[in-house]
């Protein structure tokens, strides 16, 4: 078995098809395909060059329209880390990693560029908010790739969006630009782990979306997973009692069992958007 069908067949499960001979010939897909999770940094800085250029290296990823909606903070300011720290406790990762980013969406440039050069801007909807999310979600996933290419290790930080907020206050975020996920970044102290997947027959379609089998093949992705790396804990026991068997599909319905960010679409309309 090739490396790339190895990796490939450890995420997604034994029944993943073979790939074409093609793929295993380079090395980015079989890196790509063997990419693991880290949330344990060794403590050795990084070169901020390196951390700009691999900046440059997400801002060449394709943007909607080329509008560009996406900008990338780079928190190096040891207070203004603690400050960062201190509104979304909690996250051991932000605390370790040697370098911390915020990838945040811009709207605000595109209504800049309808002011100063005269034409109207009249698409002020929902879309305006879309778009500059997904071009700031492609810059983040362009950036890890990157960083992931010469060794570096990643964790995303959704737990940005928990004080939004405050975060934007804290990065003098204006009007249209919001934070949408933290990035911490350094060289792994681990070599992690591969995290398992969705069968792919589960979320790849062909001609029309289809959910035939979608709970057997849930039911079996948790016990293929639980062998591999079980929970060590399980959420909200309290309330919902300790669970015989937890797999991947109860976590994820105890997790959101209980509103998270409820306030996340009135800051947004706070800051400009009509989300209609």
């Amino acid at each position: 078995m090739s490396q790339i069908d190895d990796a490939l067949k450890q995420r997604f499960g034994p029944d993943t098809p073979s790939t074409p001979d093609i793929l295993g010939q380079y090395e980015f897909p079989v890196q790509l395909a063997s990419r693991r999770s880290h949330r344990q940094f060794k403590p050795d800085p990084l070169d901020p060059e390196l951390v700009h250029s691999l900046c440059a290296l997400a801002m060449c990823a394709p943007a909607k329209s080329d509008l560009q909606q996406r900008d990338i903070v780079i928190v190096e300011d040891p207070d203004q880390r603690a400050k960062l720290l201190e509104i979304i406790p909690g996250n051991a990762w932000m605390e370790t990693a040697p370098a911390f980013l915020v990838f945040c969406a811009n709207n605000r440039r595109q209504r800049q560029l309808n002011e100063w050069r005269g034409p109207p801007f009249v698409n002020d909807h929902l879309d305006a908010f879309f778009n500059a999310s997904v071009d700031a979600g492609i810059a983040l996933a362009t950036f890890m790739m990157a960083a992931e290419s010469v060794g570096l290790g990643c964790c995303p930080v959704s737990a940005i969006r928990n004080e939004s907020q405050k975060v934007s206050d804290l990065l003098g975020l204006p009007d249209h630009v919001f934070a949408v996920v933290g990035m911490a970044l350094g060289w792994p102290e681990q070599e992690g782990w591969i995290s398992m997947r969705l069968p792919l027959a589960a979320t790849v379609h062909t001609n029309r979306f289809s959910e035939e089998g979608l709970s057997d093949r849930i039911d079996a992705y948790d016990q293929a997973r639980a062998k591999v790396h079980s929970y060590s804990s399980q959420r909200n026991v309290e309330e919902f009692g300790q669970a015989e068997f937890y797999g991947w599909s109860e976590d994820k319905a105890r997790q959101y069992a209980h509103p998270d960010r409820a306030d996340f679409g009135d800051f947004i309309r706070a800051k400009g958007f009509n989300l209609s």
